[in-house]
């Protein structure tokens, strides 16, 4: 599964899903990409999973045109030490994500 983690995830997170083939915004250099455009954009190379801790992400899109899903980490900060705590819930709903669809994932 080819995870994209979004700019306000840190590329920290990385070692703890080495199960799967992440990226970053940075580097596929796609900073600064609005949310539909990066999500068309993800979607057209191969990305599965936008994983993201931006809460409000859920409200700005219309998922009836992608087919790659978005998962927020209902997280307080991006800190590593904060998104770590929520790998363990990631990993269990990773397994059954369907694609289009928006997830939420809590501790």
């Amino acid at each position: 599964m080819k995870i994209l983690l979004d700019e306000c995830v840190t590329k920290h997170l990385k070692p703890y899903l080495s199960d799967y083939e992440v990226s970053t915004v940075n580097q596929e250099k796609w900073n600064g990409l609005k949310n539909g455009e990066l999500l068309t954009t993800a979607q057209e190379a191969g990305f599965q999973v936008l994983l993201s801790i931006d809460k409000n992400l859920q409200h700005q899109q219309n998922m009836e045109n992608y087919i790659i899903s978005i998962v927020i980490l209902n997280s307080r900060s991006s800190k590593i030490e904060d998104l770590v705590e929520f790998v363990p819930n990631l990993k269990l709903q990773l397994q059954e994500i369907k694609q289009g669809q928006i997830y939420i994932i809590e501790k």
